[in-house]
């Protein structure tokens, strides 16, 4: 019987593995910023970025073991997203039920509280199961001085074969005014997670029971 020791996560082709370097988000910067002469676009362009830098950085320092995302200029205006996907284990005794994650995910490390549009639901991955799934507006403290809005979705993944270790699959947009385009598209791609074997084997997931990579 194959166990999982791997995980899969299809993101759309425009997106990318977090640059930590900055030249891909330096680069896509500087189209957005040449096809407008209007200086409050400029100023809101590049506060999108910098809120992009600090959003892959803070991923890469809590230990994120897949963080990609995008910055597409399309017709419409620029679209930024981010994609990370975290391990987390629970405390011996407690299970990581949806009161529980009511009390984890979604609330401001800052002040503690919790969106008000957060919502706590299930939701069916294909490959995986039927999983808990936290999602809401979230203001998250970047640096000392600068905090940003995010539409926010986190997914809970059991790791086939244990009881206590997840992974979470978390994705954000500074795209506020896109909110139902937005978590469309993130159901999308977190609908394509999947544990797999070291022969490339697709493993069954835990459902709303445990699992770890």
């Amino acid at each position: 019987m194959s166990t999982a020791q791997r995980f899969l996560l299809d993101v759309p082709e425009a997106w990318d593995e977090v640059d930590l370097s900055g030249e891909g988000l330096a680069k896509a910067r500087g189209k957005a910023l040449a096809t407008t002469d209007d200086p409050r676009e400029k100023a809101r362009i590049n506060d999108m970025f910098r809120q992009g830098r600090e959003v892959s950085r803070a991923a890469r320092r809590h230990g994120a073991l897949l963080a990609s995302g995008t910055a597409t200029l399309y017709d419409e205006g620029l679209f930024m997203a981010y994609g990370m996907v975290f391990a987390v284990t629970t405390p011996a005794g407690s299970e990581l039920t949806l009161p529980v994650l009511s009390g984890q995910l979604g609330v401001s490390s800052a002040t503690g509280t919790a969106p008000k549009d957060r919502g706590i639901t299930s939701a069916k991955v294909p490959q995986v199961g039927t999983v808990a799934r936290v999602t809401g507006t979230e203001v998250t403290q970047l640096t000392g001085d600068i905090s940003v809005e995010l539409l926010t979705m986190h997914t809970m993944m059991p790791v086939p074969g244990t009881t206590e270790d997840f992974l979470v699959v978390t994705l954000a947009s500074p795209n506020l005014p896109l909110k139902s385009e937005v978590y469309d598209l993130f159901d999308a791609i977190t609908s394509t997670f999947r544990f797999v074997s070291d022969d490339g084997v697709t493993v069954a997931g835990g459902g709303t029971g445990n699992g770890d990579a």
